[in-house]
């Protein structure tokens, strides 16, 4: 039987690094820090980076920088280039200030965030010279011209498996928000 570390009565007589050397190759490798190939990215060396701080200068303009309360202060370089705005900076300031994030809650929130900010971004487009068109920013057009319906049959896509409630998701707001357009200006008619 061979010796095992598995079973209650193992034997006491252990191998030796040389003897499992010879007997397994490329046993004990990475014994030796200097025969690790990750070694010389281990050692803590800022001098060999051309690091010469040990906490980095801070951007300024983090005050009132959204962070998680998880953190004292935000790092020290953070982006800027979109800022928070309207309700869902509202949405996505109270995730970080009430939820840590480890909780669904600041997820969730964050997530609702992006999907109000996604629909202030579409009534931003119908004030503007370029409304959105969700016909063409959908694919629509494409399935007749590049074989989309031919496509979907006979090859495992995974996208086939939601491919019917995909109209309803997408084109669903859409024929939503025309609806209540249509009921507001039928009202706003009738009181004029």
């Amino acid at each position: 039987m061979p010796s095992t570390p598995y079973v209650a009565n193992k034997p006491k007589n252990r191998e030796t690094r040389d003897e499992l050397r010879a007997r397994i190759p490329g046993w004990g490798a990475d014994l030796d820090p200097a025969d690790r190939p990750s070694y010389p990215k281990e050692r803590l060396d800022p001098s060999a980076t051309g690091a010469h701080w040990d906490f980095p200068e801070q951007q300024p303009g983090g005050e009132n920088r959204e962070r998680s309360i998880e953190h004292e202060i935000v790092p020290p370089v953070f982006g800027t280039s979109v800022p928070l705005k309207g309700v869902s900076g509202v949405i996505r300031r109270h995730a970080y200030a009430s939820y840590g994030e480890g909780r669904a809650a600041h997820w969730l929130l964050l997530i609702l965030g992006d999907r109000v900010d996604a629909w202030e971004s579409h009534l931003r487009s119908f004030a503007s010279a370029r409304p959105d068109n969700p016909v063409t920013e959908t694919g629509v057009l494409s399935e007749k011209r590049r074989h989309g319906i031919a496509s979907r049959f006979g090859v495992k896509r995974s996208d086939t498996h939601h491919q019917w409630i995909d109209p309803v998701l997408v084109g669903g707001p859409w024929i939503a928000a025309g609806g209540a357009a249509v009921v507001i200006v039928r009202k706003l008619a009738r009181r004029g």
